[in-house]
This record gives C-alpha cells, sequence and structure tokens, in this order.
C-alpha cells in the first residue's frame, strides 16, 4: 500500500480550505489546526502555521503505507542493490513512522494509512474522481531521487521529453514527482486533471478564485492563485493543476 500524502504549512487554513474543496477534494478530518482531504487520486494534510514563521506557506513531502515494518524492510531490500538502506523505523511527535532519507539528504516520513470499516483502505467517495494530488521532489540529484521512489515502490510513469525528470504513481492514489533544482532539496505541491480543465476553470472562477489557463510545452495547465502568497511572503505566486 502506498498513497501520496504531502503536509502542507499554512496559516490561511480557511483560505486553503476553500480551493481544496474548489478544486473537488473532500474533507475527511478536521481537527482545527489539522485537517485532511481526499482527492480522487492522493490525499493532502493541512496544518496550521503562525504567519510569518518559516514553514507558513511550505510543503512536506509525504506518503501513507500499509504496514511500517514490511514496508521498511521492503525498501531496504529494494536500496541494497544501489548501496542505500534507506527507511528506518522512526518514533515521530504524532506517533509511530518510517523516515526515508535519499542520497542528497533529503527526508520525508511515510505514515500509517486509515482503514475503513469494510477493512479497505479509507477514502472519500464524494471527491472529483479526476483530481489527484502531485508532491514534487526538487533536487540537484534527480537520478538518486528517482531511484529512491522506486524503491518505496512507486510505479514510474514514462513521459515524452523525460531528461532529468521522472514521474511516479502511487499504487493507492497520487503522484510523485522528481525535479531537477538547485540548491538544497525541498518539496512543492500541486495537482493533476484527467478531466474537462475548461470546465474545472470556470467552476473555480466562480467560485472566486484567480485563475488563468495556459498552454505549455507539456499540455495545457491551471494556474491558480496560492492562498500563501502576498507581498511579505515568498511562496509561489499560484499553484498548477496540469492536465493529465
Amino acid at each position: 500500500m502506498l498513497r501520496s500524502r504531502p503536509v502542507h504549512f499554512t496559516s490561511r487554513l480557511d483560505s486553503w480550505e476553500r480551493l481544496l474543496t474548489g478544486l473537488g477534494l473532500a474533507k475527511t478530518a478536521d481537527h482545527g489546526s489539522w485537517r485532511e482531504f481526499d482527492a480522487g487520486s492522493g490525499r493532502l494534510a493541512l496544518h496550521e502555521a503562525a504567519p510569518g514563521s518559516a514553514e507558513d506557506g511550505t510543503t512536506v513531502f509525504g506518503v501513507e503505507v500499509g504496514d511500517l515494518a514490511e514496508f521498511a524492510r521492503r525498501t531496504n531490500l529494494a536500496g541494497e542493490e544501489s548501496g542505500t538502506v534507506p527507511a528506518e523505523l522512526v518514533k515521530a511527535d504524532h506517533g509511530d513512522s518510517c523516515r526515508i532519507t535519499g542520497r542528497d539528504g533529503f527526508s520525508f516520513l511515510a505514515d500509517p494509512a486509515a482503514r475503513a470499516a469494510d477493512g479497505t483502505w479509507a477514502t472519500s467517495s464524494n471527491a472529483d474522481p479526476g483530481l489527484a494530488v502531485v508532491e514534487v521532489w526538487f533536487t540537484e540529484d534527480p537520478g538518486a531521487a528517482a531511484q529512491t521512489l522506486r524503491d518505496i515502490g512507486a510505479h514510474f510513469r514514462p513521459f515524452p521529453d523525460d531528461d532529468e525528470t521522472a514521474d511516479f504513481a502511487a499504487k493507492n492514489g497520487g503522484v510523485l514527482m522528481v525535479r531537477p533544482a538547485e540548491g538544497a532539496p525541498r518539496a512543492g505541491l500541486g495537482f493533476e486533471y484527467d478531466g474537462d480543465l475548461a470546465a474545472l476553470h470556470g467552476r473555480l472562477t466562480d467560485a472566486g478564485h484567480q485563475v488563468r489557463l495556459t498552454e505549455e510545452a507539456f499540455g495545457r495547465t491551471l494556474h491558480v492563485s496560492n492562498p500563501d502568497a502576498d507581498e511579505q511572503s515568498s511562496a509561489a505566486a499560484t499553484i498548477w493543476i496540469s492536465k493529465r
């Protein structure tokens, strides 16, 4: 079991909730400072941050898995071929977890996924089935990062322009991407839409969001105003939703 589940830290929880529900995600948990949302594919959590703090407007890469010990064992077994042991069982501040560390020093947590009453992996049926959560690993060593994602069980998605980029699908939902970038490794957040992008554009516009549709080299993309962006923030101006 592997599902994309990044955590976005923000001081603008309500604005982010309005954007996410407008995109078609369904809220599945609300504990005030911690809120969870399901997309048709993948999951996203919001965590409250103090306004102007270093974490305000940042995303933390993360996944959900079934059995932590088995996940760690399989990941390390896969890593032996490249001479790495990337998975370590840890006690995080929220409970048992597994820390994955790439060769570039980038690390993220794999947390246990919740099961529904029928024993299946819990997910909401109210989410737009065409929307997928995308988390991005920006790094100066994209080849090594891609290998780490293979080691954790993500499925490679061939891309027509595959040079130093790599796209992966998580078996139980969501997309994991590797993109080359200078500086310290970091995480990014976006979405994919396997549906009518023009209709989604209209839906977001009607809900009061600032949206523009662009034609990129790799396809059409919506750019929606980022709730975190303002004159004092270093957050990106827009959140992108790419056509799948």
